[in-house]
């Protein structure tokens, strides 16, 4: 079935399809429709909707909820991404899987509803206090939306992670026709390790606290441990990349600008490629040395050299060589164009 949605409501429907029992938030703008979607379609077919008072009360709820294996969602925006990053890393401590979407704004501080991907660090790299990592998974369109929920909710009860969707304005905002995915997936048996208040998991014990400063390093060496078996799930998309003479390296709402760019440019003759990591955690860093191998390299992004910094550490780190490396971006809502890209391409290539 073909259905023409927005991208916030697509993540809604993914939900559902993935076997989502319960939706905890609080709607903030440019994430607001993800709550007024959820509130209409949860109850309509027997799941749970609740409007939390706050980001904080959210991030606690989906706690609760999945520490008795139920699988649970929750949807903000930059200040609201904030607020949960407590809770956050109780969770990955505490080894709970849980959705975390995140339509990023523009920042610091309040900063205004326009789209930006300035979340991408705290992202990545944690946010909140400890050693922890979580899943990050990132959208380029409406139908990914849909599909990389359900695939965040596979791999978050598979490693026991939280996984984050890692949105933007742009993409929450924009409609597109997807398809409907044909059935709802089933959530894996958690009786293992759940609470759910039956004698076979009255044994189960959910903690984050290690009053031993030896038992909790190896509660931390057991984190890590799992964290690099994660990397074997990392998703990517190579573009027009096997003749390429530069690559550019983007994701989300950035690489649907990139791509523009590569089709226009490839019209003219001009050997582009696209590198997109589909999840940031992991990072897809092998496909990404492989393809990048001896040629230009332009990040394209929407925040200020996250995402490139990155990129670079992520090469340096495999021993790989590239050419040469560099950057086009705006902040603050500012948006990239495909003319402008264009030209930063020919620059790049002496065209």
């Amino acid at each position: 079935m073909i259905k023409f949605l927005k991208g916030n409501d697509a993540i809604v429907l993914g939900a559902l399809y993935a076997g989502s029992d319960v939706y905890f938030g609080y709607p903030i703008t440019p994430a607001s429709e993800i709550a007024h979607a959820a509130a209409e379609w949860y109850p309509q077919v027997g799941k749970t909707f609740l409007q939390a008072q706050c980001e904080t009360a959210a991030i606690s709820m989906l706690y609760g909820a999945a520490c008795t294996g139920k699988p649970a969602i929750t949807a903000t925006s930059g200040p609201g991404m904030s607020l949960m990053q407590e809770g956050l890393s109780y969770m990955a401590a505490a080894e709970l899987p849980g959705v975390i979407v995140n339509i990023m704004r523009s920042g610091p501080g309040l900063g205004n509803i326009f789209p930006e991907q300035s979340d991408y660090n705290q992202a990545v790299k944690g946010g909140g206090h400890g050693n922890y990592k979580c899943l990050v998974l990132a959208p380029g369109g409406v139908q990914e939306m849909c599909d990389l929920t359900i695939k965040a909710f596979e791999l978050s009860f598979k490693y026991r992670t939280p996984a984050i969707i890692l949105a933007d304005g742009l993409l929450g905002q924009m409609m597109e026709s997807i398809t409907i995915p044909d059935e709802v997936c089933t959530i894996p048996d958690t009786s293992d390790w759940a609470v759910q208040g039956t004698a076979e998991t009255r044994g189960n014990l959910i903690t984050s606290i290690y009053m031993n400063a030896e038992v909790q390093e190896k509660r931390n060496l057991e984190l890590k441990a799992k964290y690099k078996t994660m990397k074997k799930d990392s998703l990517c998309e190579c573009y027009c990349c096997d003749d390429a003479d530069l690559i550019l390296a983007a994701y989300g709402i950035s690489s649907r600008i990139a791509r523009s760019a590569v089709d226009l440019l490839r019209a003219e003759g001009i050997k582009v490629g696209l590198f997109r990591p589909i999840t940031l955690s992991p990072f897809p860093v092998e496909k990404l040395c492989e393809v990048t191998l001896d040629r230009k390299v332009l990040v394209v992004e929407h925040s200020d050299s996250q995402f490139c910094d990155d990129i670079r550490i992520h090469i340096s780190k495999e021993g790989k060589r590239y050419q040469e490396l560099s950057i086009i971006f705006h902040m603050g809502g500012v948006i990239i164009t495909v003319d402008e890209l264009i030209q930063k391409v020919k620059s790049e290539l002496g065209c």
